[in-house]
């Protein structure tokens, strides 16, 4: 990709990857952080998106080209959302005004139940506050001149649900049929995705909305009928659906047609690509379910 000033907002599981894969690549990256000072070999800055301040401290030693939102709400609720989301977006506009954002949305805004084919053109009526939080983000994103990228469920080496649930032997297959869909994307996928947009030059992209998600839905069942049988584990029992789930009761099946149009590819077309082929995945979860092993 072209050289160019990347500024990251969060310096977590997606965003430290993405300034590593951006620095080895001769840009220049400054990530901004809420926690205590890393090592890192590219700039970093203590701040925070909801903190206008603290942002009009990091514009006085970068400027940035585009700038990627990929900062967490640490789990919490439509407070937490607003303010990272909708008010970090609006500091970061008024902050840098005319800079374009590349706003890591989810693919949580969708909220068909019916198991249908959804793409970027199809509605979104997700079912809880902060779907909607996270679309009005979107559009903040789209107005500055950037994009919204729609990510499935993010998992690779220290972060996947279904195997850790499968190894400490909590996971359990929701009643009833058909089977949800489970729509997924490695990290580093997701990472390539963001890579591949911002060298593809966001003035053409200007306003667009892509999901971030591989080639390979499958359904709850499936995964864990697979996994026990990779493993030599018992298939987890059958449970009433968890009405808690972070993702909603939800059922579809996401398109990655859009963004793959654009050129790119998923390393791991799919969740047992990964589960065979990517070195660190199993391993690291094991450890954290038995650090001995």
């Amino acid at each position: 990709m072209p050289t160019s000033r990347v500024l990251i907002l969060g310096h977590g599981y997606l965003g430290a990857c993405l300034a590593g894969e951006l620095n080895r690549s001769g840009n220049s990256v400054m990530a901004v952080h809420r926690g205590d000072r890393e090592a890192a070999p590219y700039a970093l800055a203590a701040g925070d998106v909801t903190s206008k301040e603290s942002l009009v401290q990091v514009r006085e030693h970068f400027d940035p080209d585009v700038i990627v939102h990929c900062a967490s709400s640490s789990r919490g609720g439509a407070d937490a959302y607003q303010a990272v989301f909708v008010s970090g977006l609006g500091n970061l506009m008024e902050v840098f005004p005319g800079v374009p954002v590349v706003f890591t949305s989810s693919t949580s805004v969708y909220g068909q139940t019916d198991g249908s084919l959804v793409d970027e053109r199809s509605e979104t009526l997700p079912d809880r506050e902060t779907g909607r939080l996270l679309l009005e983000a979107e559009t903040l994103a789209r107005q500055s001149g950037g994009i919204a990228l729609r990510l499935a469920g993010i998992y690779g080496p220290g972060r996947s649900v279904h195997l850790r649930k499968l190894f400490d032997g909590s996971a359990t297959i929701e009643e009833g049929e058909p089977s949800r869909f489970l729509n997924q994307i490695h990290r580093d996928d997701a990472v390539g995705a963001i890579f591949h947009l911002l060298g593809s030059g966001l003035g053409t992209l200007a306003g667009a909305t892509f999901n971030v998600v591989d080639d390979t839905p499958i359904t709850q069942r499936e995964c864990y009928e697979k996994l026990a049988a990779r493993f030599g584990l018992p298939v987890p029992p059958l449970a009433p659906p968890d009405p808690d789930r972070k993702r909603g009761l939800t059922h579809k099946i996401v398109s990655n047609a859009a963004l793959r149009a654009t050129g790119w590819e998923p390393k791991y077309p799919s969740f047992f690509d990964a589960v065979e082929r990517d070195p660190l995945l199993v391993p690291s979860i094991r450890s954290q379910v038995c650090p001995a092993v």
